[in-house]
């Protein structure tokens, strides 16, 4: 007795099974392995994210804070949300996009205040200015963004240097007081002749 010979429709479905499979090997494989669970003095988190984003929102609803970052922790014991080189946009009341970094940063219980530490910088586009300082705090529900550490203000081709930083985003104000020092060199543009 003979066996029927596979047709010409089985034999390309055995190979496309075959190959799907072999495709989904290769995909698993060059999927990195997360890194260990951290931990440290806060205790052992609950959860952590890898490439995460987080957003807020305002109490109308509309998204006024996103975050990205390649990895997150929440421990619950202090309810603090740790994050490695988060990358932040903040919009003010006019809808101005402001952006924040840090090599480190924590949101606070509830996810406010947020705190960048390690070359944190917070940038105006709109407005061309850039400040760095050591450790910057942003209160979401305030728009104020503040720094107890030495900051430096820059708007080309001024800048500034003092040792405390105070900005209000939906005001569009900033100051730096105690030991202000600064360069304001003169304009150099010619005025046209009449």
């Amino acid at each position: 007795m003979r066996l029927p010979r596979p047709g010409f429709r089985t034999g390309l479905l055995l190979l496309l099974l075959a190959l799907g499979g072999g495709l989904a090997l290769l995909d698993l494989r060059d999927t990195p392995l997360p890194g260990p669970v951290p931990g440290g003095e806060a205790g052992e988190p609950d959860y952590y994210l890898e490439d995460a984003r987080l957003t807020r929102f305002d109490a109308q609803g509309r998204p006024h804070q996103r975050l990205d970052s390649p990895r997150l922790t929440h421990t619950p014991h202090d309810d603090v949300t740790r994050l490695e080189q988060p990358q932040g946009r903040l919009l003010d009341d006019s809808g101005r996009v402001w952006l924040a970094s840090g090599e480190r940063g924590t949101l606070g219980t509830g996810g406010n205040p947020l705190t960048l530490s390690g070359n944190a910088r917070l940038l105006a586009p709109a407005e061309r200015w850039q400040l760095d300082t050591e450790v910057l705090h942003f209160d979401a529900d305030s728009g104020h963004a503040w720094s107890d550490t030495p900051a430096q203000l820059r708007q080309p081709p001024q800048r500034m240097r003092g040792e405390h930083f105070d900005a209000w985003i939906h005001d569009n104000r900033a100051r730096l007081t105690d030991n202000v020092r600064g360069h304001h060199p003169p304009d150099t543009r010619e005025e046209p002749e009449s």
